[in-house]
């Protein structure tokens, strides 16, 4: 067995992913777990009982994480004059207008996020099967069509997570890196409970929330007891 076989076993050895744990205790057994040579990305999946092709099930908004996602993100703002000059004063990676949506079409795609004026969305819609696919089309309901690009590039940057249902009804994101306290890990976790709780669909009917677990890039699921996480997780 090579040494990243043996690195998996060890990993996923004394975890069952039907036993659930306390909040707390999941993410201890993710940071022991987790031995890869790189920071490894701790992420939260969320199993909601929900149809996403309802229209009053669909689920999508944002979430700003305490403590970040330790990930850096690459930013792209559509805007001209002030607006470009406040783009990149808050940090933006790429910043245009005409010339950024030529880059795109020429498949130079290299940033996360993509933020635009609403002027200039009659040249970002022209780019919606290259953006929409990838989950990079601006849109107001994600606060990423704003007249305030410099306050919508910072939360961007500074932990900001969006959050979509797939069809299966599950959601998932990224909530922190291995290397992330215990405290960290957990407080980003409720904040992202919270904001689902929130942010539920008017059509969801039942048992909402169905199944959270958590898990490291190479590391097992762990599962997480649902018992006062969504409660703990409000505001």
């Amino acid at each position: 067995m090579s040494k990243t076989g043996k690195r998996l076993k060890k990993a996923y050895e004394g975890v069952d992913p039907t036993v659930p744990h306390p909040l707390y205790n999941a993410v201890k057994l993710i940071k022991e777990r987790s031995s890869a040579k790189f920071n490894e990305t701790v992420e939260i999946a969320m199993n909601l009982n929900i149809d996403p092709r309802k229209p009053d099930q669909n689920l999508r908004g944002t979430v700003m994480l305490p403590h970040g996602t330790g990930k850096a993100v690459r930013v792209a703002v559509f805007a001209r004059g002030d607006r470009a000059k406040e783009a990149e004063a808050a940090g933006a990676d790429v910043v245009g207008a005409e010339d950024l949506a030529e880059k795109i079409q020429a498949g130079q795609i290299d940033f996360d996020r993509a933020i635009a004026t609403p002027d200039l969305m009659s040249i970002v819609g022209r780019l919606g099967k290259i953006l929409g696919p990838r989950g990079l089309m601006p849109n107001p309901r994600l606060g990423t069509v704003t007249t305030n690009v410099g306050e919508a590039v910072r939360a961007a940057k500074g932990g900001q997570v969006e959050f979509r249902a797939e069809k299966a009804g599950i959601v998932h994101a990224g909530v922190g890196k291995a290397s992330f306290t215990e405290a960290a890990l957990a407080d980003n976790v409720r904040a992202f409970v919270g904001a689902i709780t929130r942010a539920k669909p008017s059509g969801a009917k039942g048992t909402y929330i169905k199944r959270v677990s958590l898990s490291s890039t190479m590391g097992p699921g762990v599962r997480v007891e649902l018992s006062g996480l969504a409660d703990e997780a409000r505001p």
